[in-house]
């Protein structure tokens, strides 16, 4: 195991840790800890020297970062035993992520509500976390809490912002999103119900 892979024991339940060890130890893969991204929370890289890494986004909290380092562990997983040909979250994948996921899923490593939705994701697991409404939203009960709000929340005609200062104007939803207008352009933009924002009275 590269030594620098230790460094993902402090963010993981302690229940889970002899199981991640194992993993770590049998898998060649580098994983960095990298600042909080707002497109993403981890993710896989096959790089041209023949080596490959991982990266996850430092968080206090441990569920959050446990299902994504379990996920991109998943990707490595895929890629080593079928190549780089196969989607990047097809059936191998799927299988990996399952495999990997199955001996973590306790009451002594995730929280009853969390496990629930958690096992019921693994059936068909989707792209990422924020991909399922139910589990993006059981892994959040436990992020550190703020004032923003969900745009799920907010009333149709609410003026809003994001991370960035850009602000819209929410709109109908659209399937599993919710279409917004951006001021002053007027362009159009689906939003996560989940997307943290700043409602602006």
């Amino acid at each position: 195991m590269n030594a620098l892979n230790t460094d993902v024991i402090p963010y993981i339940p302690e229940e889970a840790k002899s199981v991640v060890l194992d993993y770590l130890t049998e898998s060649k893969v580098a994983i960095i800890i990298t600042r909080k991204r707002v497109t993403k929370h981890g993710d896989f890289r096959a790089l041209p020297n023949g080596q490959s890494r991982i990266t996850v986004n430092g968080t206090p909290n441990p569920y959050r970062f446990l299902i994504t380092l379990i996920h991109e562990l998943a990707h490595f997983k895929a890629y080593e035993r079928f190549g780089r040909r196969i989607k990047p979250h097809g059936n191998e994948w799927k299988q990996e992520f399952r495999k990997a996921m199955l001996p973590l899923l306790r009451s002594d490593v995730f929280p009853k509500k969390l496990l629930s939705v958690l096992a019921m994701h693994l059936k068909n697991p989707k792209a990422s976390t924020d991909s399922d409404f139910a589990l993006a939203m059981a892994v959040k009960a436990y992020d550190t809490k703020t004032h923003k709000t969900h745009i799920f929340e907010l009333e149709e005609g609410t003026h809003f912002s994001i991370h960035n200062g850009r602000q819209f104007v929410k709109g109908k939803k659209r399937r599993k999103r919710f279409e917004c207008k951006e001021f002053p352009s007027g362009r159009l933009y689906l939003f996560s119900p989940h997307a943290e924002v700043d409602k602006i009275d």
